[in-house]
């Protein structure tokens, strides 16, 4: 790689954590916080609506992809939103949760809708400004920006809410998103743009992606790929309760320790998708995740021991590192041109909500069978993603243009 094209990632990874610290935050933290201060669950709960914005984003990402035809308005999508993303941050920290609940949770899901938006027009610019054998690379700064993000919007702003408090918390994060758009103000990309006339995406066009055979092949696989670690993840702290393990220590372990390897594998998977290909890839992570549910399921068979523990929470989160590179790596290379952030958007929805869906299923066995019977199911679901891993990229001895 030339001096001339790494200015790319930083960029990349900027972005990508400036929308992950501030969602982290609102979305794990403050629940926290409300909860030492007495509010009802029924409270707590109702902030879970934070997340729709991003789960319906795929709504509006035709109007995002109808607007971003070159470097200028593509840059325009993302400064703006995250301004206004920063300004309402902002303004969040002029009202108090005691008083202005309501308020500040429809000030939230404003924010969050900027945030989707901005991750919108982030993922055009990285599907146009990454080169095929560059996508990777810069995936894995996707996944470890927000892996990195998570971590400082669960641990450390709580550190800095404790000593500074409400208001001055959301001004550091409110000066840190504007501050992340100082690398793509400054970096100047020549974009995969045409001159030619831009077709214009309709909502009807959402659903036209899956016409082919083979996004339909690579949507199952969309679905299953994450199957067999989802649940453990799901689970694993109330796992580590059962174990004896106390908050802090489950913080520590999953939120510090699982979180930084997840973003230190994110980064080594670009490279490793890069060296060995997407199909080679497909394969080894699948595997790793099977591993992963068996070391859990053998786990369960015993008293584990503290670095049992620790060795599966690594595994755990560095296989889940892993994944989300090869995941956002491929669904990059199946979007149709002219409509990169709609058909972009729609995979990782799509990879999102049938892990929901694993999860409540996951949770369901693991009451009536315990972990054991959970990560049985982990399991099974692994083997059933590397059958779709072979149903997409069938085992070639002569490398192809799939790498």
């Amino acid at each position: 790689m030339n001096s001339k094209n790494w200015p790319k990632f930083p960029v990349l990874f900027s972005l990508y954590i400036a929308q992950s610290i501030p969602m982290s935050f609102f979305s794990t933290v403050i629940p926290v916080i409300m909860r030492q201060g007495n509010y009802s669950l029924g409270s707590i709960g109702l902030l879970q609506l934070v997340k729709l914005p991003w789960i319906i984003k795929f709504l509006w990402a035709p109007l995002v992809d109808n607007h971003t035809a070159n470097r200028r308005q593509i840059r325009q999508w993302i400064v703006i939103s995250e301004l206004f993303y920063a300004a309402i941050i902002l303004g969040i920290g002029f009202f108090d949760l005691k008083t202005d609940f309501v308020l500040i949770v429809t000030l939230i899901i404003a924010a969050f809708i900027l945030s989707a938006t901005q991750d919108i027009a982030t993922d055009i610019f990285a599907i146009k400004v990454l080169k095929h054998n560059e996508r990777s690379l810069g995936n894995s700064m996707q996944s470890a920006g927000s892996f990195v993000g998570s971590l400082f919007g669960t641990g450390v702003l709580l550190v800095v809410y404790h000593y500074f408090g409400w208001q001055n918390l959301l001004f550091v994060l409110a000066s840190f998103v504007v501050f992340a758009l100082i690398p793509v103000l400054l970096y100047k990309p020549d974009l995969n743009t045409s001159e030619e006339p831009k077709k214009k995406v309709k909502i009807k066009d959402v659903f036209l992606f899956f016409n082919s055979k083979d996004t339909f092949r690579h949507m199952l696989l969309l679905i299953f790929y994450y199957s067999a670690l989802i649940g453990i993840l799901a689970m694993l702290k109330p796992y580590l309760v059962d174990l004896g393990y106390n908050i802090k220590q489950i913080g520590f372990m999953s939120g510090i320790v699982g979180t930084s390897v997840a973003a230190l594998c994110a980064l080594l998977g670009g490279f490793v998708v890069k060296k060995i290909g997407r199909r080679a890839s497909f394969y080894l992570f699948a595997c790793l995740n099977i591993a992963v549910a068996a070391y859990f399921f053998f786990l369960s068979k015993q008293v584990p021991s503290l670095m049992g523990i620790y060795t599966g929470i690594c595994l755990l989160w560095g296989a889940y590192g892993f994944s989300t590179v090869i995941i956002y790596t491929s669904s990059m290379d199946k979007v149709r041109r002219n409509s990169e952030g709609t058909d972009f958007t729609i995979q990782i929805v799509v990879s999102h909500l049938s892990s929901l869906l694993v999860t409540i299923i996951c949770s369901r066995l693991g009451d009536k069978f315990g972990y054991s019977g959970l990560f049985v199911t982990e399991i099974l679901f692994g083997l059933v993603t590397l059958g779709l891993v072979y149903y997409n990229y069938p085992l070639k001895f002569a490398k192809n243009e799939i790498d």
